[in-house]
């Protein structure tokens, strides 16, 4: 994994017989990016956390992990919550405007933000990694455990937006540090990964008790009720997954798939202590009530298949997953069934050298049944965004192609999630680069991507 890609565990976590199906190709024709705003470091923020998203009226929100007005006092920053506007007229310059900086744990409220999920009605919901009500300490010092929040849109123009802290993590059964994108389910419930408590599990992590957990938040039956906390899986590492790690997927019958950085193999050739990963499926019970099931679909073994699963999964409409890995300069991997609940891994992309990028980090769907993707290193050392082709017939080989380069400041540099608007324009934000002059190597940046 990359240098930059170990930053945004850091900020949070502190101190984590296979087929090549695919052939490198050359970018013919480098696609046009175009900075739309560099956080300076102040009040602004700071190394922006996860992707970013869309409302209606194409404005566009993410959170920096740094920066602020906040004064928190510990370990991690405070953070914000960032709106871009799109300029009025051609050619002019989108418009940042903090609205929301977090507090940090000895205000009760959240620190150090990830990626951003949107309803509807504009409410913008998250997690923080730290902060809350939760007593948990880190080298001394009491950091919280956690929070999961939704922003509220003001009701008039110019008006703040509203702050509801929908649960704090008390870093025991319920989980401690979540991360990872939220997602809804279609009756409204939120559903997220805790890296480490859970209850299960003592050999994951020196500094953080146990190995994570899969929880669901469901919203009150009752107006200005509390959001209920549920746990659908704890880690216990060892054969087990350990430190779930990205969004989770859902298919038509209220599964779940997700994965686990660490766990699973003990005998891994890459990590002897805590193992290489896994994929798992979460099955949701037949009698309410009764507990959810949970499968492993793939145990990572450290060699041609892999290791360190991350960022989120894509679920194609015939049940095959895919995603990225680590494990030499990393993969991109689809998982498929294969029957007698035996899964097939198929390595879609081996990653060879810095010119097409090592340590990818995720994939979202492109509009022909392909992938977009991000990954560390690069021409310029800095990260690419590239794109997977799906064959065009049965049995055709995957292609890939770096889609642009960055080229660190007063470019970007260490790309995250990146989403696709208007067809062929993807939108997405940098941790470090541009011009911020408070941050070592840049602030960050978001930017867009067109052919």
């Amino acid at each position: 994994m990359s240098p930059y890609r170990r930053f945004a565990p850091i900020s949070r976590v502190c101190l984590i017989a296979v087929v090549i199906l695919t052939v490198a190709l050359p970018a013919s024709a480098e696609w046009k990016e175009k900075v739309l705003y560099s956080f300076q470091g102040g009040t602004d923020g700071s190394v922006p956390a996860g992707g970013v998203v869309f409302d209606s009226a194409g404005n566009l929100y993410g959170a920096t992990s740094g920066g602020g007005s906040g004064s928190c006092t510990g370990w991690f920053p405070c953070g914000t919550v960032f709106e871009l506007s799109p300029p009025a007229q051609k050619g002019g310059s989108w418009t940042e405007s903090v609205i929301y900086n977090f507090q940090g744990y000895q205000y009760g409220d959240g620190s150090s933000p990830g990626g951003l999920v949107i309803d509807q009605a504009g409410n913008l919901y998250g997690s923080t990694g730290y902060g809350g009500t939760g007593d948990c300490v880190l080298l001394g010092s009491k950091e919280g455990c956690g929070t999961v929040y939704e922003l509220s849109p003001p009701q008039t123009k110019g008006g703040a937006w509203t702050e509801t802290i929908l649960y704090s993590f008390q870093g025991g059964n319920d989980g401690y540090v979540p991360d990872g994108d939220l997602v809804f389910d279609k009756a409204g419930n939120l559903y997220g990964d805790a890296i480490f408590g859970g209850g299960k599990g003592t050999t994951c992590n020196a500094l953080y008790q146990y190995c994570g957990t899969v929880f669901e938040l469901s919203p009150p039956k009752q107006k200005d009720g509390k959001w209920t906390e549920k746990v659908l899986h704890s880690f216990a590492g060892g054969n087990d997954g350990a430190t779930p790690d990205g969004g989770l997927a859902f298919d038509s019958k209220g599964a779940i798939y997700g994965a686990t950085s660490t766990g699973g193999n003990q005998g891994c050739k890459t990590n002897y202590s805590v193992g290489c990963g896994t994929v798992f499926k979460l099955a949701p019970p037949r009698t309410k009530g009764r507990a959810w099931t949970e499968e492993q679909l793939h145990v990572f073994t450290g060699g041609s298949d892999g290791a360190g699963p991350n960022g989120s999964l894509v679920l194609d409409a015939k049940g095959a997953l895919y995603g990225t890995a680590g494990g030499g300069n990393g993969i991109v991997f689809r998982l498929r069934p294969g029957g007698s609940h035996q899964w097939i891994e198929d390595v879609l992309y081996d990653f060879q050298n810095y010119r097409d990028g090592s340590g990818p980090y995720g994939l979202i769907p492109d509009l022909q049944g392909g992938f977009y993707g991000t990954a560390g290193s690069g021409a310029y050392y800095s990260g690419v965004l590239f794109r997977m082709k799906a064959p065009k017939h049965k049995g055709g080989l995957w292609t890939y192609a770096v889609l642009y380069s960055f080229k660190g400041s007063p470019d970007g540099w260490g790309p995250l999630a990146v989403v696709l608007r208007q067809t062929k324009t993807l939108y997405g934000a940098t941790q470090f680069g541009g011009t911020g002059q408070a941050c070592q190597g840049g602030c960050g940046t978001v930017f867009d991507v067109s052919p």
